[in-house]
């Protein structure tokens, strides 16, 4: 018995790729605002079998905490049904609210659902850009 019991009305067929769902958000995600999104996800990993999930995130204007707990819930589905899930963003502060919460290292970010798809993450934003340190060093300081 299938643990993901199917809807009660047929799937349509994912929008993007014969294997994949996806899940949109956008505007601000936060306690307040985040059912939508937890809804979506849970609902793209009805029904048994291999999930590939992306989740597009790019029109998300602002995001907290509160996004953390339902990525992991389908990471963690996702994984232990032999599927993935990938994160499409471009935004330092999604990175921030991933790193916080420990999952920036499972949600690299990707620049498109294609990118996602094959899965070739976004280059290193700012690579070589570190910020350097104003601090004189100590034969200076002297």
């Amino acid at each position: 018995m299938c643990a993901h019991p199917d809807p009660p009305e047929p799937v349509r067929t994912p929008e993007l790729f014969d294997e994949c769902r996806m899940v949109r958000a956008r505007g601000e995600l936060d306690l307040t605002t985040v059912a939508p999104l937890v809804h979506a996800l849970e609902g793209a990993r009805t029904g048994c079998g291999r999930v590939f999930l992306i989740v597009d995130l790019r029109e998300v204007t602002f995001a907290d905490g509160s996004i953390v707990r339902p990525l992991r819930e389908a990471w963690d589905d996702c994984r232990a049904r032999r599927g993935w899930v990938r994160v499409v963003h471009s935004s330092w502060g999604i990175d921030l609210v991933l790193l916080g919460g420990g999952l920036l290292g499972r949600f690299p970010a990707y620049s498109s659902a294609q990118d996602a798809w094959r899965g070739t993450p976004t280059a290193a934003r700012g690579a070589g850009h570190a910020p350097t340190s104003t601090r004189t060093g100590d034969a200076e300081a002297r």
